[in-house]
């Protein structure tokens, strides 16, 4: 059986190899998305209309008609 992964060595020789800076405008964006995103899911209000079930379903149909209800 044969594997088609690299070698150990050249997965490390990758890691320790110096990626190049992110600019600061780029990163202060990243943060500023990330905390609005965070503020708008944390503090969304509870709209109970999203969670609406519109009645009984088939199964109760179902029950419903055998017990001659």
């Amino acid at each position: 059986m044969t594997t088609h992964s690299t070698p150990i060595t050249t997965r490390i020789a990758d890691m320790s190899a110096p990626r190049p800076a992110p600019s600061s405008r780029g990163w202060l964006a990243e943060i500023g998305e990330f905390w609005r995103t965070f503020i708008k899911a944390a503090f969304h209000p509870y709209h109970p209309e999203q969670h609406y079930m519109r009645g009984p379903g088939p199964a109760c149909a179902s029950k419903q008609k055998r017990q001659g209800v």
